[in-house]
């Protein structure tokens, strides 16, 4: 015997086509539709590029020495040692041991507006950034509301007026199925780290204008004191000539000649006075001060010290740690993004939209409401646009062309600047020791002079002779010392001045 099973439970369940419930296939499909959205996007996937190996060899083509070389010219005679690999500190004009340079950088870092204008840029490309993002990555939601009164005439009746009210959420959503969406973020995004950057350097302009033009304010200063000084022993020598002259034991073209002299010194002075008083300016506006404000401090080179260390960072560091290359590939970034925008422009757009609400109609004391709802969705494929998205696309792959080569003519011209500072530094020292030298002859010559004139072995105009050239020699060193600060500054500046110290840098 056997007994027969019921047919309702044999009977497997209706089951969709492919082995699959209606859930399970619409559960697949929204796991599909999700896959899809965050793994597929059209266009090239960025990468930093790589630095070319013939710059990774060095900076220069003949090896520089480890040092520089040493001059008996006070604090900027200073042998200075090149420190490959060194780490190059955040706040590097410290280094040059000045409390009034220290206090002027930290005014201009304050109230400069330039760079006050930068730093508003950048907040302004990073919340466009998330105004962006707002609108590309989540949905619109919406809600509206209404009410209004009517009049209507039912059939039979007599007019008749009620109260309409509604309350609706609409909900709208763009699927980012080809990731056009994402890379428009991504664009805005390299927007936002090219403005970052430009405010980098910026900052680090800012403080090597400030320390270069201390050190000229400095320089004019000494300058000024040494050609002053040229020309009263200049004038005093033209009255001795004078004197012999009206005695007849010197001719008119001693005089002439002696006159033209000082004549030509003093006309020295008027240039410097005005370059100093500009450079003085030039220090209030970088410190975000009026030329009549006055409160600078006054900046000699004696109180300046030379960093006995100078790190130079590795060729392969140089382009992760200088502002400009930096920003050049956030434009590099910012062309590939819209490669894929434009590519993406040529597919699909899908767009899923709902509403739900109600609507109460209030007449004779009676309340009817009704529930609404909606839900659609819609394609937009272009067809026919005669070429013009294919030509956007062509134009975008284009300006990525362009912003790669600016990219690698930034990366040439950082090498250069490096190259040039690195010999700049080493040659300039070579130049000191050579003025130092002349200027501790002239001085010993002045010292000797000074002994004969005493001892009536020579005349005073031998005298005003040695002290001429003496003090020519020593504008020549003023000079030389000068150089040698504003060689440092610049090379602190080309190697990307320490900014990726910063706790908030990455």
């Amino acid at each position: 015997m056997y007994s027969r099973s019921n047919p309702s439970s044999a009977m497997p369940r209706p089951m969709a086509r492919g082995g699959r419930s209606p859930r399970a296939r619409m559960r697949l499909a929204l796991l599909s539709l999700i896959l899809i959205q965050a793994g597929c996007a059209v266009g090239p996937d960025f990468k930093s590029p790589a630095l070319p190996d013939a710059a990774k060899r060095g900076y220069a083509e003949t090896p520089l020495p480890d040092a520089t070389a040493a001059a008996k010219a006070g604090p900027a005679g200073a042998s200075q040692r090149l420190v490959p690999g060194g780490d190059l500190p955040e706040q590097w004009w410290t280094l040059f041991r000045s409390p009034e340079l220290d206090q002027l950088i930290r005014a201009a870092l304050e109230r400069n507006p330039t760079l006050e204008a930068a730093q508003a840029a950048l907040s302004q490309a990073r919340e466009n950034y998330n105004a962006a993002s707002g609108n590309l990555l989540f949905p619109s939601v919406n809600a509206q509301l209404g009410g209004g009164r009517q009049r209507a005439i039912l059939s039979g009746g007599s007019p008749s007026e009620f109260n309409v009210y509604n309350a609706t959420v609409n909900v709208s959503y763009t699927l980012d199925v080809f990731g056009g969406s994402r890379r428009q973020l991504e664009g805005l995004m390299a927007a936002a780290d090219y403005q970052r950057f430009q405010t980098e350097a910026a900052y680090q302009t800012l403080i090597a204008n400030v320390v270069t033009a201390a050190v000229q304010e400095a320089a004019l200063r000494g300058q000024l004191e040494a050609t002053r000084e040229l020309l009263k022993a200049q004038e005093a020598q033209l009255a001795i000539v004078d004197k012999q002259v009206a005695l007849g034991a010197q001719p008119r073209a001693a005089a002439l000649s002696q006159g033209t002299l000082a004549a030509q010194t003093r006309a020295q002075i008027p240039p410097l006075e005005k370059a100093q008083a500009q450079t003085r300016n030039l220090l209030a506006a970088l410190a975000g001060r009026f030329p009549g404000e006055g409160g600078l401090p006054e900046f000699r080179l004696e109180s300046m010290k030379l960093p006995d260390e100078l790190p130079v960072s590795l060729p392969s560091d140089l382009a992760r740690q200088r502002p400009d290359i930096r920003a050049s590939e956030a434009l590099l970034h910012q062309a590939s993004a819209q490669v894929g925008v434009a590519a993406a422009n040529q597919y699909p757009q899908i767009t899923l939209s709902g509403n739900y609400g109600t609507q109460h109609t209030v007449m004779n004391g009676m309340d009817v409401g009704n529930t609404l709802w909606g839900v659609s969705g819609g394609l937009l494929q272009p067809l026919f646009n005669a070429g013009a998205l294919s030509a956007k696309r062509r134009a975008a792959e284009a300006a990525y062309r362009q912003a790669e080569a600016q990219y690698r003519a930034t990366v040439l011209k950082a090498f250069q600047n490096v190259a040039d500072s690195l010999r700049a530094v080493d040659s300039d020292a070579q130049a000191l020791k050579a003025q130092a030298e002349a200027e501790a002859q002239a001085r010993e010559s002045l010292d000797v002079h000074s002994r004969q004139y005493k001892l009536g072995g020579i005349s005073y105009l031998a005298l005003l002779d040695a002290e001429r050239g003496y003090q020519q020699a020593r504008i020549g060193l003023i000079q030389a010392q000068a150089a040698r600060y504003n060689d440092t500054a610049a090379l602190f500046l080309a190697l990307g001045g320490g900014w990726w110290k910063q706790p908030a840098a990455n």
